[in-house]
């Protein structure tokens, strides 16, 4: 059986599965046998309620049902709730989603092992949609590691694993593209060897193993790949400017001192523009450090020479703010922009309007989203090109802004922590600037993590801040009641403040589900000063600035990510007044969480980055949750930066000494780069 073939020459594999399976771009036994597990499953002893713990960790509880199921729904979701007791007596309440099957199985006085993560709230526990085996089922699987696949509503972990094996059993040998002195090097097994590790590993040490041997691959694809779809370095600049005063005297004018690494930023993006070559450049800060004062100098100088400027957003609120923003120096300081914002939402007769401004010159600069790549538009005179957030666009939707004028100056903005000796790998032929200083006017966010019992004293706090003039967010994981109710929600929540709070505080909620005309209206209100306690989930990572806001309450802090924490705390300390984040933890009594601890201790992206790397247990091997500018399939640029740099220097060997990949050894790792660019992959990373 080769790789190429469809799923279902495997045995029991129709037309109904192979439909399931086509949700998940698995049409071919290749397809599957490369769809690799998001984590693995480790089976502990079991335990009581009380040993478990809180910290979002999954425990093995041996439980007595006390209650008949109980079937509801809930927005389309068929909720199914009982009630089980431990050996101690202590009870639980378990939750199943859209399992009404379990109804008819789950009887009062049985036993079962339920395994899952505990969590606790108000006194009591909650175990949600645990996995459930019998006593002699669990003895069985103590101490082995199971597969967890992404999966679709339909197929189970199990029928996924099942048709893996046999697909392993089938298939003839896999031709071996990476050349054979790498193979060596770093003593790789044979690609079916290690799918079958993959998919059925015997222990920890062999997940590493093989998971670094298709870390080193996809890094090596991505970077050949990347090579051969450049353009060349050293291309001549056609834009030629000179230094005006315009940006001098704006730095005069500002009402606070830039700090050495804004100076030091702006003095490599001025000596790109002036010089010889085409700017490619990475400005690289962690959240806060003031990229968009020096994505602004380089704006006017830009525009202080005759050519127009762009700049992309990832969203509507933040691209508005930063029109905001430049109307409002333009009008203080006499600066020479003629700005016009270009946006999604706008109307067809005022996108018309803009386009011709645009095409005509009238406007100079061009702030936007992705509406600012679209195809109507066509610039007079482009330059320069600045998209923030970098992370949120795709390869070919910042190359396609680019595209918009002939070998424009590029900047491309990112907050995302990766170590300069890695960026320099990632980003190519792209020079790359630090900022790791806050702007002299912040002061570093000050933190702390607590438990419960603090809940009445952060509310008070949170109330001094709002009488003071400021503003507050609150962070819950979940968006609305009814699904997870161990975990809090905005909805709930939001109600629960406004009764808690006096009647002159205002408080509005935000979500994901929400229209996007309404989490607009939000995030404005909100931005506007009109929104006094704003509870949200993440939906505010990116794409809102609020310097009045000087409180972030984080709700079930432990079940978020560090990466995606870091971010969100980042919402606040952007003004001058003293910033203060609280993760709340969901248990009432103290516990030690070193992940935690973490972000109590710092404000740097790359120190938590680091540290969070060291907590990484089994369960994360194949299943990191990655965060930032680059999502690959299987590698994390984190975890697997040996291999990432290895994959660098056998790729600079490589294509300097067959550039083309023409010779014998290199022909098969040739159709494969090949294929890689053609699947569209690169396209979103």
């Amino acid at each position: 059986m080769k790789l190429e073939q469809s799923i279902m020459e495997l045995k029991g594999i129709g037309e109904k599965n192979a439909a399931l399976f086509h949700k998940l771009n698995i049409d071919t036994i290749g397809d599957l046998l490369f769809h690799f597990p998001r984590e693995y499953t480790t089976f502990p002893k079991t335990g009581t309620f009380a040993e478990a713990g809180v910290t979002g960790a999954k425990s093995a509880i041996y439980a007595t049902v006390k209650s008949a199921p109980e079937l509801r729904r809930v927005r389309g979701l068929q909720i199914l709730k009982f009630l089980v007791a431990d050996s101690c007596g202590q009870t639980a309440t378990i939750t199943f989603f859209n399992a009404p099957y379990l109804k008819n199985n789950i009887k009062p006085g049985k036993s079962w092992v339920f395994y899952g993560p505990v969590s606790r709230k108000n006194q009591a526990f909650f175990l949600s949609h645990p996995k459930m085996y019998s006593a002699e089922e669990y003895a069985k699987l103590q101490g082995t590691l199971m597969s967890v696949y992404p999966r679709t509503k339909g197929l189970t972990d199990q029928s996924i694993h099942k048709y893996c094996m046999m697909a392993l059993e089938c298939v003839d040998n896999i031709e071996e593209y990476l050349p054979k002195k790498y193979l060596a090097a770093y003593e790789f097994a044979s690609v079916k060897d290690t799918l079958k590790i993959i998919h059925a590993p015997e222990g920890e040490e062999q997940v590493f193993a093989a998971r670094k041997r298709f870390a080193y691959e996809e890094f090596l694809l991505f970077l050949l790949a990347m090579k051969s779809q450049q353009l060349d370095a050293g291309r001549k600049n056609v834009h030629p400017m000179i230094e005006t005063a315009d940006v001098g005297r704006l730095q005069e004018k500002l009402p606070y001192q830039l700090t050495d690494s804004q100076l030091h930023a702006y003095a490599q993006i001025q000596s790109d523009m002036l010089g010889p070559v085409c700017m490619n450049r990475l400005l690289q800060g962690d959240v806060g450090s003031g990229k968009t004062i020096v994505a602004i100098m380089a704006l006017l100088l830009c525009v202080s020479n005759g050519y127009q400027g762009a700049m992309m957003a990832p969203t509507e609120v933040l691209a508005k703010q930063h029109m905001e923003t430049i109307q409002k120096m333009t009008q203080l300081y006499g600066l020479p922009f003629e700005p016009v914002l270009l946006v999604g939402s706008q109307s067809a007769s005022e996108k018309k309007r803009i386009y011709e401004q645009i095409e005509s010159g009238r406007c100079n600069l061009v702030i936007g989203t992705h509406a600012v790549i679209q195809d109507k538009v066509v610039f007079h005179k482009l330059a320069l090109v600045i998209t923030d957030e970098q992370h949120r666009f795709g390869v070919k939707q910042r190359e396609k802004l680019s595209g918009k004028g002939q070998d424009v100056h590029t900047i491309v903005m990112s907050a995302t922590p990766i170590p300069r000796s890695l960026g320099m790998i990632l980003y190519g032929d792209m020079d790359i600037t630090e900022m790791k200083e806050l702007p002299s006017d912040r002061l570093p966010i000050k933190n702390c993590v607590v438990n419960q019992n603090y809940r009445q004293t952060a509310y008070k706090f949170m109330q001094d801040e709002i009488m003071k003039g400021h503003q507050v967010y609150v962070i819950c994981p979940m968006a609305e009641p009814g699904i997870m109710e161990e975990l809090e929600n905005v909805v709930e929540y939001s109600t629960f403040l406004k009764a808690f709070f006096p009647e002159n505080i205002r408080i509005a909620y935000l979500h994901g589900k929400m229209k996007p005309k309404q989490k607009t209206d939000i995030m404005e209100r909100f931005a506007c000063g009109d929104i006094d306690i704003l509870v949200s989930t993440t939906v505010i990572e990116v794409g809102i600035n609020v310097p009045n806001a000087t409180v972030m309450l984080v709700e079930n802090a432990e079940r978020f990510g560090l990466a995606t924490l870091h971010q969100i705390r980042g919402r606040v300390g952007r003004g001058k007044d003293q910033a203060y984040c609280i993760f709340m933890e969901s248990h009432e009594k103290p516990v030690k969480n070193e992940r935690l601890s973490i972000l109590n201790h710092s404000n740097d992206g790359f120190e938590i980055a680091a540290e969070d790397l060291k907590l990484r247990g089994p369960g994360d091997f194949m299943g990191v949750e990655q965060s930032g500018a680059f999502r690959f399939r299987y590698a994390d640029i984190y975890q697997d930066a040996d291999m990432l740099k290895a994959a660098a220097s056998d790729a600079k060997e490589i294509l300097e000494n067959d550039s083309l990949l023409l010779e014998e050894s290199h022909i098969p790792l040739k159709g494969r780069v090949e294929k890689y660019v053609s699947s569209g992959y690169m396209n979103i990373l």
